[in-house]
């Protein structure tokens, strides 16, 4: 278990100061790190999560007691349980990130111009990277191994919840480092559940952190993008909608709502609207709310569909803006694609949209006017995840549109500068 540290706030900004100037001073050797030797370490941390998997679910168990006693919501305690599926995954998303092509000298574009300056740009890691998450412990690998292999150091701030998981699988990310001959503090956890230390890595570490990334509940990302005083990728909530088409199979389309709602519904891929064509309403509309309700899912219908479907509760204003995080879905009929557009323009976070159609003229609609992070076709949006989609992992969706969008994995993880070269050139 593990032992927190128990700091007055001046202790714990003197603590957090430490590990600003530990994480800034392991940059640079960790940004000219060759692609073997993070290869190596990355291989060697999911190797160690493996090994001590006993470790881990030891531990993860005084955090689930924990959040038990505590009051913690069925999706957080989802959320913070580790079984020996999860923690195989999370190795293999580690070695799937450790196969990734090195981002750091990729050369994005080069030109030369008419002086005959050659001019390139190129990727370079984007600093240390500050990430405060709430009881998922899997964020820590995914993190720190995402972070690693863009070769940025990161200061990993996880939930009081979490910190006995949390810390068991840091271990196991410094025995990757400590292998690799890298610098250990280039992934450091925060040692203590005194909230004052996130304050001090919104205040930015006194210049050491060059980015936040906050992966957790409304009220954190909302604390962090208030508060922050250096750049934030982030996402307030997933209110993510799937559209049944009048063009839709109604085979294709329960499998894809019971996935996209009930596969795993504290996810923020999770979909939490079902809006119908109005045109199928008769033929598509009782079968899918069918099979979510014999999934156990609770309905929240507006007035049309309570006509045709007297097993739900009346929607509210509130439910079209909701991110339940839980076993219940809101249900609206809209006038086709453009009802649907609109809709989801009024009501959307912009993380993730899915429509289910055959029509391909509704489907280039859809993708070309609403504008969120994720759009997908025929698919669960349940795939809205980094390792879905051949990142090997992701640290969070970002719903914002400057710099990264989308799962935040290692490109996103990256910045550029330019290289000019030159033969004697100077400026008249």
């Amino acid at each position: 278990m593990l032992k927190l540290h128990e700091k007055s706030r001046d202790d714990t900004a003197a603590l957090m100061a430490d590990i600003g100037r530990r994480a800034r001073a392991a940059a640079r050797p960790l940004a000219v790190a060759t692609a073997e030797r993070k290869h190596a370490a990355l291989i060697a941390m999911a190797q160690a999560i493996l090994r001590r998997e006993r470790d881990i679910l030891d531990t993860n168990a005084i955090d689930i007691r924990n959040g038990g006693e505590s009051g913690l919501s069925a999706a957080s305690m989802d959320r913070l349980k580790l079984d020996p599926a999860r923690i195989r995954t999370m190795a293999a998303g580690i070695r799937e990130i450790a196969e990734l092509r090195d981002p750091v000298g990729d050369v994005i574009a080069e030109w030369d111009r008419p002086n005959g300056l050659h001019i390139e740009r190129v990727r370079t890691p984007l600093g240390v990277v500050g990430v405060i998450y709430e009881s998922r412990p899997n964020v820590t690998a995914d993190a720190g191994a995402l972070c690693l292999k863009a070769g940025n150091p990161v200061i990993l701030r996880g939930g009081s919840d979490s910190l006995n998981s949390s810390a068991a699988i840091h271990a196991c990310l410094v025995e990757g480092l400590k292998a690799a001959k890298l610098p250990e503090d280039a992934i450091q956890l925060v040692p203590t559940a005194d909230r004052a230390a996130v304050g001090e890595m919104l205040k930015g570490l006194s210049g050491n952190i060059d980015v936040i990334i906050p992966r957790g509940g409304k009220n954190l990302v909302e604390r962090v993008q208030n508060e922050a005083r250096v750049p934030v990728f982030a996402h307030l909530e997933g209110i993510c909608h799937l559209y049944i088409d009048r063009s839709a199979k109604l085979e294709m389309a329960v499998r894809i709502a019971v996935n996209a709602k009930m596969r795993r519904t504290g996810v923020c891929g999770a979909a939490e609207t079902l809006l119908v064509d109005r045109a199928v309403a008769s033929t598509h509309l009782v079968p899918i709310l069918d099979a979510l309700r014999a999934a156990g899912c609770e309905i929240h219908a507006d007035a049309e569909v309570l006509k045709v479907f007297a097993d739900a509760k009346p929607a509210s204003d509130a439910d079209w803006v909701t991110e339940y995080l839980d076993s219940i879905i809101a249900v609206k009929l809209v006038d086709g694609v453009v009802g649907a557009i609109d809709h989801i323009e009024n009501f959307s976070s912009h993380h993730t949209e899915a429509i289910v159609a055959e029509d391909a003229d509704a489907v280039e609609r859809f993708f070309n006017e609403i504008d969120s992070a994720i759009l997908l076709h025929n698919a669960s949006t349940q795939f809205a995840d980094g390792g879905e989609f051949g990142m090997g992992a992701e640290i969070g969706i970002a719903t914002g549109k400057m710099h990264a969008r989308g799962p935040v994995g290692v490109e996103q993880l990256t910045s550029f500068k330019y290289r000019v070269r030159g033969t004697g050139q100077v400026r008249p």
